[in-house]
Order: C-alpha cells, then sequence, then structure tokens
C-alpha cells in the first residue's frame, strides 16, 4: 500500500511508511477486479445485515467509511460507565447458569492486557464459550460497571496485527495512549455491528492495493493531499489525529471535485449546446417601458443585473443564471425586464411560481408595474375555469398571448407555447430539478432562456454546493426610501401586552399589520412545523384560525381581521388578499403563505408567534412584508429560550438578509444544506459544509481548471477521473458536450 503523495501537505497528512517498512514490502501490482470479491461472512444473520448497509464486495466494505473513530482503551484506563472499546486475550471462559426462568446463561471471562485484566460478561450467548477459548484475541466495546466488571455490547475476534494498528498492543499500552490511538466505528445494521464490520475491514485491509487512484499525480502534489489507498487506511486504521484528518480532506476534496465536475460539464455542454431564441436587437419597449413607465428608479443593482442577463439573452445559447436577493431589492422588477425583452422580439415569457397565492400576487404586482404599456398577459393556475384555461391554452398556442403567469398548471402537457423565449423560476428551490427544467425545455430545438429567482440571500459556499451550474446575480441595494424594520423579541407577557398596545396604535393611525402564527389548525400535526420543540412548548403553540377568532374577541377587538393560509381554496385566499391590499381589513392574520410575494406598503406592524418554529432566513423573509411604504415599521417575535434563541437574537441584531444567511448556515448541519438540496447529485460521504468551505473553493477551482483544458475527460490522465465521476453520478455525470 502506497504512503503520501510527494510536495507539501497544505490540510492535514497521513504518515508515510518507514524506510525500513518500504524495503520489506513486496512489490505487488494493483488489481481493481479483486474490489469485486464477494463478502464472506458467517451467518445469514450478518448476511442480511450487510444487506442492509448495500455491502456486497470488497469494495463496497472499503468504501464505507466509520461514522468516528474513538480512542482505543486499556484496561487500567477505563472509566466507570463510561462506553469505551478495548483490545484483549481471554485467559478463562465459562457459563453461568441464571435462576430466572426463560433466561439464557451467562458468559463471563475473565479477559486481561497489558495493563491488568478484569471480568466481561456476555449476555445470551451461551455458544462463546466454545468460540473465545482461552489464548483468543478479542475486541470488544462496552461499559464498566461499578464493581470492576465489563458488560459487553459489541464483540468480534481480534489479531495480533488488528490490535497494533489500534495502537492497543499488549506489550506495550502505554506506548499505544501516547500515540493516540483510536479504533474505527462503523454505521451498522440489525444483524451486523460495528465491530463486526471492523474486523471484516480488517481482513480486507490488503484489497487497499487494489483501489485505483483516479486524481492525477500533480493534482495530488499541487494540493497537497495523500493517495486515494493511503486516505482509506487513514480512515479505516488511523495511527492518530494527524493521520486521520489526512485521510479525511481527501476524501472531502474528491466529494467536492466530483460534484464540481458534474456542475461545469453540465454548464459547458449548455452552454455549446445553443438552439436558444437570440434576443439581440435593440430595446424598445424595454427602453421606453424604464423611462417612462416604471414608478420608481432602478438601484445600480437592478441595473447591472438587468445588462448582464440582457448579455445572456442576446446569445443563442440558453441563459440559465440565479437571480438572489435582499428582501424587497426589486427582483421582479430584473425579472419583468428579460420577459419584456422576449415581448419586444415577438416572443413569448412565462413566469412560474410554487403557489396559486405567489402567482396571484405576481401577476397583480406585472399588472401594475407596466403601467400604460399594453402587453397581452395571463394568469393560469389549477383554479382557472375550465373555460378561461382553454381560451388562455389556445392563445398561447397561437403566439397572441406574449406573457403568462402561473403555477405548476404551466409545464401541464396540454400547454403549448408559439415562441418560448424566456422562463422565470421564482422561489426555484420549491421546485424540483425536473420540474424546473420541464418550463424551459417545452420546445427541445429552441431551448428557453431560464431565470431562477430566490428571494433567500444565499452564501457563496452553499450557492457552490447547490447550484454551481448556474451562473449568479445578487441584489443587495434596497431602492431609495425603503426605511429599516426595527425587530424586537417577546419572551414574557408583559412584553407582549406591550407590543399589541404599539400594534392597537398603528392601526389607529390608519395603518395595518400582520399576524403570523406556525400552524393553521389547533389540531395540525407537529410534523407541519418547522423546528421540534419540547411537549411543554407545542402546548403554547398558536394557529392561525384560532388566533384569529381569540384576536376578534381580545386584545384587537373592533377591528376588521381576516384569514388567510395555504389550507383555504383559491377564492377564499383570492377574497381575503384583496381585503387587505385595499385596506379594508386592518390585520391579517396568517401562516407563512405570506412570507414571499405580498407586497402592502401600508402594513407597518408584524407580530409572529412561536418564533422558534421557523428558520432564520424565513423570519428575515416575513420581516420583509413590512416597512415597504414610507412609514416605519417594526417586527415582534413571540420566542422562547431554548434552541430557537441564537436564531432569533441574530435576526434582531442584523438587518442584512446575506449575514443572517451566513449564520444560518452556521448554526445548521451539514445534511440540511446538502440533504434537502435538489440538484440530483446526493449527499456527500465525507464532505462537512460550511466546515469545508475553503476545501470547496480548491475543488471548485481544480474542476474548473479540468474542465477548461479537457471538458470530455479525454485525456489519459483524466481516464479514471471519468471512471469514478460516472461510478457516483451515473447519467447525471455526463455532459452533452459537442465535439
Amino acid at each position: 500500500m502506497s504512503g503520501v503523495g510527494a510536495g507539501p501537505v497544505a490540510f492535514g497528512s497521513v504518515q508515510p511508511l518507514a524506510p525500513d517498512e518500504l524495503r520489506e514490502a513486496p512489490v505487488r501490482w494493483p488489481r481493481p477486479s479483486r474490489l469485486e470479491a464477494p463478502l464472506k461472512v458467517a451467518s445469514k444473520r450478518a448476511a442480511a445485515g450487510l444487506a442492509k448497509l448495500g455491502l456486497q464486495t470488497v469494495g463496497d466494505l472499503l468504501a464505507h467509511l466509520p461514522s468516528d473513530s474513538r480512542e482505543a482503551r486499556t484496561i487500567a484506563g477505563l472509566q466507570e460507565g463510561e462506553p469505551a472499546t478495548v483490545t484483549v486475550e481471554v485467559r478463562t471462559i465459562r457459563a453461568r447458569p441464571v435462576r430466572r426462568r426463560g433466561m439464557r446463561p451467562l458468559v463471563e471471562a475473565t479477559v486481561f492486557d497489558a495493563s491488568g485484566s478484569m471480568r466481561a460478561t456476555f449476555f445470551n450467548q451461551p455458544w462463546l464459550v466454545d468460540r473465545y477459548p482461552p489464548g483468543t484475541r478479542l475486541l470488544l466495546h462496552g461499559k464498566p460497571d461499578s464493581r470492576g466488571g465489563f458488560g459487553v455490547s459489541h464483540h468480534a475476534p481480534s489479531t495480533q496485527e488488528l490490535g497494533a494498528s489500534l495502537g492497543a498492543s499488549l506489550e506495550a499500552p502505554e506506548e499505544a495512549a501516547a500515540a493516540g490511538g483510536a479504533v474505527a466505528h462503523y454505521p451498522a445494521a440489525e444483524g451486523i455491528t460495528s465491530t463486526e464490520i471492523l474486523t471484516l475491514v480488517q481482513g480486507a485491509r490488503e484489497a487497499l492495493a487494489d483501489v485505483p487512484e483516479f486524481l492525477a499525480a500533480g493534482a495530488r502534489v499541487a494540493e497537497g493531499l495523500p493517495d486515494l489507498a493511503a486516505a482509506l487506511a487513514a480512515m479505516h486504521f488511523p495511527r492518530g489525529s494527524r493521520d486521520l484528518q489526512g485521510g479525511r480532506r481527501r476524501l472531502a476534496f474528491d466529494d467536492l471535485l466530483l460534484t464540481q465536475l458534474v456542475f461545469l460539464r453540465r454548464r459547458a455542454g449548455r452552454r455549446a449546446r445553443g438552439g436558444a431564441y437570440s434576443l439581440d436587437e435593440p430595446p424598445s419597449l424595454t427602453a421606453r417601458w424604464l423611462e417612462h413607465e416604471l414608478p420608481f428608479a432602478p438601484t445600480g443593482d437592478q441595473l447591472r443585473a438587468i445588462e448582464t442577463i440582457s448579455g445572456d439573452l442576446a446569445q443563442s445559447r440558453p441563459m440559465q443564471r440565479l437571480l438572489m436577493g435582499e428582501v424587497g431589492s426589486g427582483k421582479t422588477v430584473v425579472a419583468l425586464h428579460a420577459m419584456l425583452r422576449a415581448v419586444e422580439h415577438d416572443r413569448q415569457a412565462a413566469m412560474m411560481a410554487p403557489t396559486e397565492t405567489l402567482a396571484e400576487q405576481h401577476f397583480a404586482t406585472i399588472q401594475k408595474l407596466l403601467g400604460g404599456e399594453q402587453v397581452r398577459l395571463a394568469l393560469l393556475t389549477g383554479s382557472t375555469p375550465a373555460a378561461r384555461r382553454r381560451d388562455t391554452l389556445a392563445k398561447l398556442a397561437s403566439g397572441e398571448l406574449s406573457l403568462v403567469v402561473g403555477t405548476h398548471a404551466l409545464i401541464e402537457p396540454d400547454v403549448v407555447f408559439d415562441s418560448l423565449a424566456v422562463t422565470v423560476i421564482d422561489e426555484q428551490h420549491r421546485f424540483g430539478v425536473r420540474q424546473r427544467a420541464a418550463l424551459g425545455e417545452r420546445d427541445p430545438e429552441h431551448p428557453a432562456h431560464t431565470l431562477h429567482m430566490t428571494a433567500t440571500p444565499i452564501p457563496r459556499t452553499q450557492s457552490l454546493a447547490r447550484y454551481g451550474d448556474l451562473d449568479t446575480s445578487t441584489l443587495r441595494e434596497l431602492p431609495q426610501g425603503r426605511r429599516p424594520v426595527s425587530t424586537r423579541l417577546l419572551v414574557d407577557e408583559g412584553e407582549r401586552a406591550a407590543a399589541y398596545e404599539h400594534l392597537r396604535a398603528e392601526l389607529r393611525a390608519g395603518r395595518q399589520a400582520y399576524v403570523v402564527c406556525p400552524l393553521i389548525e389547533e389540531a395540525e400535526p407537529d410534523g407541519a412545523a418547522v423546528q421540534d420543540v419540547s411537549g411543554a412548548q407545542r402546548t403554547a403553540l398558536r394557529a392561525a384560525t384560532a388566533e384569529l377568532a381569540r384576536l376578534r374577541d381580545g386584545e384587537l377587538a373592533g377591528f376588521e381581521l381576516e384569514l388567510l393560509h395555504g389550507g383555504m381554496r383559491p377564492a377564499e385566499k383570492q377574497a381575503a388578499m384583496a381585503a387587505f391590499a385595499t385596506g379594508r381589513a386592518q390585520v391579517l392574520v396568517a401562516t407563512t403563505v405570506v412570507e414571499v410575494g405580498v407586497d402592502v406598503p401600508n402594513a407597518t406592524v408584524m407580530l409572529v408567534e412561536n418564533g422558534e418554529r421557523f428558520g432564520l432566513s424565513q423570519l428575515h423573509q416575513l420581516r420583509g412584508r413590512v416597512g415597504r411604504g414610507e412609514h416605519a415599521a417594526t417586527c415582534f417575535v413571540v420566542g422562547q429560550s431554548g434552541p430557537g434563541s441564537p436564531r432569533l437574537r441574530a435576526l434582531a441584531r442584523h438587518r442584512d438578509g446575506f449575514r443572517l444567511a451566513e449564520i444560518d448556515l452556521e448554526l445548521r448541519s451539514e445534511g440540511d444544506l446538502v440533504g434537502t438540496r435538489q440538484s440530483g447529485l446526493g449527499h456527500f460521504t465525507v464532505a462537512r459544509l460550511p466546515e469545508d468551505a475553503d476545501l470547496l473553493e480548491r475543488a471548485r477551482a481544480r474542476a474548473e481548471a479540468i474542465v477548461a483544458g479537457d471538458p470530455l475527460l479525454a485525456a489519459p490522465e483524466h481516464a479514471l477521473l471519468a471512471d469514478e465521476l460516472h461510478r457516483r453520478h451515473g447519467d447525471g455525470a455526463s455532459a452533452p458536450i459537442p465535439g
């Protein structure tokens, strides 16, 4: 097995073999086919456990990485009640009868290492007397008790080599402890324990020499990474924390590099494809609209985004761009300009939103923003009446309609466009990958330019990990006159009373307010909530329907209140929004359906109940529904001390959505980040974000260099890399790059 690749090791190292080990080691050429050898275990139960883990071959086993590595203890170093792993030898062993009826006998063994001896107890396994005779070396995992005994939970035969690799030599336990010996613990399943998996890995150790190295030597040297076999050896048989860290960094780099290669090859293939309508004529409608119809002057960020997107639209390669921005930064204006570029070229444009409420809001906003411009547009949702739907579909197919706003209804099979040139996907993370692509791929000969929009600012780390195949534009600047929202946290009833007094004062002054609740009904299952809370907290959850009735008879008696939530019928939602938008209703009691797209400039107060139930970015989005007019605005967040407190404190302290997004990423686990993404690339095996942000940047730069020089991965030094890319990501790794 080879050691570390040459060159500086920037991210921690794997210890190389000593010179005498190199001289004594026989020359052995790798034979990757041996990794396909099936795993052999003695029992059907263990075989079933391996099958549940997807472990069928030696290669599968070596790729099954430990979940963690813990210090290997000596008997003298055990602490009462603290789980530990020890390597020992059996001195005596016997089955002891148990008086309790129906219970199998206990097996007690006297075991020892160089530091001392102890009594180990195995429960309900009398056959171990024959399996582990005196002289057998064992790997035991369990918990010491107060009487000097050791209750065994997992066990497996060991070998002298295994003991040495764990730094737990019988002859020199003190040296092992000083060396920081560790034992790997593996994800297990019913029928197979972590300890048993470790013994299988130990038996397959020589097969590490058969693991093919797919990363070119030059790249390993430049990045200071060990070879793959050494990295896997460091994970399975760590000789110290530095060894383990070096191996993990190499495998994390592989995770990130392969993902970035998929993204960049996908983008390169799209750019080489062509076929999109080139919207390159001088602006006419858009120039007139910007100068005369837009009711406010665009910000510098908006103008820069418009210029960049217009450049994309002028090309025959289909645009794939992500537009993200601060709450209230004017993404809709930028999107409408892109759609109007299609209209002024006698082409069509479509905007798709994830909910009917949001689609209706966008439709109303676009109508208002168009001013006096006569653009033929329509709304198409699942609730559109049949007669109107037939008329809309006919006009889309004939080209009579230039612009359509809708929901998933836009990607139904019977929706046909005459010449769709631009699509806008709002809140794109709420759609699946295929749903997002379906709208822009209606005409395979002429794929549409697509602008993806998100109201949640995304840190660069998260953007690369989720949307590395998209170009990005960012809006940070807020329109002139937009006033910052004051945020106050409420944690006791006295503060709540003061908040209601402030709210009533604003209503009496002619303003409006939102009250946001985490649930629709009091009986709503807890699974619908954003965050888990204790049973005591759960009893205090506010539901929108009950809160509406309570407020009407309580703190807001005498004021006009309306209810809005996602479970209402479309006509009911439209009526509620219309009542609030026109001022007939003074307070809107709602769920998070108002998180995006709702624009009522006269609303100056928001009260969010059970703030700990929401994510930080979601709270920031909710806060952005107020302060959209000329008057000062306040957001009250009712919360409890507990897991949600860091988020709530950050919300009160920061107004910059991008900074809040970074804090949100720091507070969440990598699993939240990667596991919920819809890129189709699955979970990272080893990489952890944001911890590995620096490694992600290096992987991105390395992937860009590879794709720039060899987009097809056809060079000999990239042959194994191409194989590994396809093995991990299948057809998703393919990029349609014309020659």
